[in-house]
């Protein structure tokens, strides 16, 4: 996949070393040398020196032909615009916006460009460990409208079945490893002590299903 990173702070460097070495062919653009430089000789990206909204820049960088862009400057307003300009005049497939203020999402979300707040992320996931101990908060989805937790099955679960925990509209049981081995489960899946299950949670059923676990 070829993927253009804009911004090399310590989000845009760790996702372009990331990208690189898992063998994508990636792009980063930043205007100062020396955040650039942080990328090491080992780097196995390219680098253009630059603004990243500026067309010809972004057009040395290959957006023409890129399959996802992201933007993770410092600077929300040159992280829309970079994004807005990737998404709607070089029709990149996947576009994601690095967000410092989560009030700014619902603009961003009208214009339709996907935003990742880990203000808003973080604040969520410290409510959940505070507030739900029992949970491991894994992922959330949105702006923190669902999350994915993960709890692992105490032997008052055992002969259990699934469809004891789905609340439809609220919670759903989307995984269960067992023995080190993942499976999708059914309704009818019994569970075992032991098991670690995985569950998709609205924000607000965060109580029901406190009150089903206990």
């Amino acid at each position: 996949m070829k993927v253009i990173i804009m911004g090399c702070g310590r989000v845009g460097e760790q996702v372009s070393r990331v990208l690189a070495d898992e063998g994508h062919d990636v792009t980063v653009i930043d205007k100062e040398e020396r955040a650039l430089a942080r990328l090491g000789p080992q780097f196995k990206g390219k680098r253009i020196k630059g603004v990243g909204f500026d067309r010809e820049v972004l057009i040395q960088a290959g957006i023409e032909s890129a399959d996802a862009f992201a933007a993770a400057s410092s600077s929300d307003n040159a992280n829309i615009i970079a994004a807005r300009i990737a998404r709607n005049i070089f029709r990149v497939p996947r576009v994601v916006t690095r967000l410092y203020d989560p009030r700014r999402a619902e603009i961003y979300h009208r214009l339709g460009l996907v935003t990742i707040s880990a203000t808003a992320w973080g604040a969520e996931r410290i409510r959940e460990l505070l507030t739900h101990a029992d949970f491991d908060p894994v992922l959330s989805f949105g702006r923190g409208e669902v999350s994915l937790v993960g709890l692992e099955a105490p032997s008052s679960f055992a002969g259990r079945l699934v469809k004891h925990f789905n609340v439809p509209g609220e919670i759903s049981v989307v995984a269960v490893v067992r023995d080190g081995m993942a499976l999708l489960p059914n309704l009818g899946t019994e569970l075992r002590a032991g098991d670690t299950i995985y569950l998709a949670v609205l924000a607000l059923a965060m109580d029901r299903l406190q009150s089903l676990l206990d």
